[in-house]
């Protein structure tokens, strides 16, 4: 057995082998793509290493580009070597490429997926059986119902005795009757259950602890409600520009980039109700509750509940760097925001009247991604405050990236003769407490795909609920002209943000 094919005990892997890998044909549209190079291939090589891919595993790449398979395996193996989160095993990583082939050609050339075909069926052959086929879209979002319409034309969406699945990336539309559209092109050809959504903040071991968090801890659920929790702050903050994305960003900007999409899934995490079980459709129903009870904003509450605004020069990463506008490749007075910011609530039994505060964007102080849920301050306080630090109410913070865990922020005493109290930290980190290096999102992500496992995919009803919260946002500032508020590059935001907090709250600082 070649050590692509062995299936060793690993803390890392715990928990991958829930349901089996079939034998499987895993196809890249798009795979010399940055995408690909920097994240998909990096994590097949990181599950081959982890002996969590099927025994027979083949991946095939498709490009437009015209290579020799032997120069696409070299670009692999280079990939990998950048990218992978350890160094690569040459054993490994030899294994992994013999399994690699290569079809050039333009996404909407017959003649490519008749290729395709001709592949997957001598791969069966050699196999003595019909092997399950995933099809992931690395692609640029236009080419998305391209793909999907040409494979069903050429029947690759069905395969007797075996499963045909279909991974598309983010963004799923650019507005509610784009994402409405896609998906009825899509399920034209794909049922529901065959398609996979991908949101790779899903993959994160946070966002997916948060739900062991809530509901494995008898400690925590009796306080998760409106009762005691004060407000909820979900922050994405980057302190890079956009580099050379210009031609995606600038059409997109930070509603449509992180929040539409990223950020309603963990507010979906945070205020969903325990599903019946764990199942994938129990998972998604709940989540598709919380949506549902988001009311959409009209035109007149929008400037209350929603700021924008773009990043001006300034000084960022110890050097002075531009501001948006004279970016490359944005367009001259450009009204994309590369900041944005959301106060919604959630009006149902368990959350009414509590404010859920979403920002993300782009320069700013320093890169973090956090969720801080902040508990309402003790109803009598009997210490005397005068020369303490502070007593603030209690916060739980659990915070994605840089680095994965959770905060619960107390009160404490000084040491000391005096009653003296000041803000402590009680902190659980993934690294330091496992001993080990979480896995990458997509590994997780790319591994429940070809398992048809879709409990932390997006489902169709899901994506819509979400664009018809942020649709009527992204059409007034589109209406809009501008210009837009200006922060300076390195900054916590924009000063306009303040105005969305309610009486007595902060923002945390970036």
């Amino acid at each position: 057995m070649s050590t692509l094919e062995q299936a060793p005990e690993n803390p890392l892997v715990e928990g991958l082998e829930r349901l089996p890998v079939a034998p499987t044909t895993l196809v890249i549209f798009g795979a010399t793509g940055d995408l690909a190079r920097r994240k998909l291939l990096p994590a097949l090589y990181n599950l081959a290493h982890e002996g969590a891919l099927p025994e027979r595993f083949h991946l095939v790449g498709v490009s437009r580009k015209e290579k020799e398979r032997d120069d696409y395996r070299a670009e692999c193996e280079q990939a990998i070597r950048s990218f992978s989160r350890r160094p690569p095993d040459e054993d490994v990583l030899a294994g992994l490429l013999a399994h690699v082939k290569y079809v050039p050609g333009t996404f909407d050339d017959d003649r490519v997926y008749r290729e395709l075909a001709f592949v997957l069926d001598r791969f069966d052959e050699r196999a003595g059986e019909p092997l399950n086929r995933a099809f992931y879209l690395s692609t640029a979002p236009e080419f998305f119902p391209v793909i999907v319409e040409a494979l069903g034309a050429q029947d690759l969406n069905r395969h007797a005795g075996a499963e045909v699945r279909v991974i598309i990336e983010k963004p799923f539309g650019t507005s509610l009757a784009e994402a409405a559209e896609l998906n009825r092109r899509v399920l034209d050809v794909f049922d529901e259950s065959q398609v996979f959504r991908i949101d790779h903040y899903l993959g994160t071991e946070t966002v997916q602890n948060m739900l062991a968090f809530r509901f494995a801890n008898g400690l925590f659920e009796p306080l998760w409600n409106r009762n005691y929790i004060d407000s909820v702050q979900l922050t994405a903050a980057e302190d890079i520009g956009i580099g050379s994305r210009a031609g995606y960003y600038d059409h997109s900007g930070a509603l449509r980039d992180l929040i539409q999409n990223h950020m309603l899934q963990l507010l979906c995490h945070v205020a969903m109700e325990p599903p019946v079980n764990f199942t994938a459709e129990e998972v998604r129903n709940e989540k598709v509750k919380v949506l549902q009870a988001i009311h959409a904003p009209t035109e007149v509450d929008i400037p209350e509940m929603a700021v924008r605004a773009q990043y001006a020069a300034g000084h960022a990463g110890g050097e002075d760097v531009p501001g948006y506008l004279a970016e490359e490749g944005v367009r001259e007075h450009s009204n994309t925001e590369t900041y944005a910011a959301l106060r919604l609530e959630v009006d149902n039994w368990r959350w009414a009247g509590v404010p859920f505060y979403l920002r993300a964007g782009k320069r700013l102080a320093r890169k973090i991604t956090e969720i801080a849920i902040t508990l309402k301050p003790v109803p009598h306080l009997a210490f005397d405050q005068s020369g303490s630090l502070g007593i603030r109410p209690n916060q739980l913070i659990l915070t994605l990236q840089p680095n994965e865990g959770v905060t619960l922020q107390l009160g404490a005493k000084i040491p000391g003769t005096r009653m003296l109290i000041r803000p402590v930290n009680m902190e659980f980190l993934y690294g330091t407490a496992f001993l080990s290096q979480s896995p990458e999102a997509y590994e997780r992500l790319i591994m429940d795909a070809m398992r048809g496992d879709p409990t932390l995919f997006t489902r169709n009803d899901e994506v819509e609920a979400q664009w018809e919260i942020c649709d009527p946002v992204v059409r007034a500032w589109e209406a809009d002209p501008g210009p837009l508020p200006q922060y300076d590059a390195g900054s916590q935001g924009p000063a306009e943000v303040a105005g969305l907090l309610r009486e007595g709250h902060t923002w945390r600082a970036i």
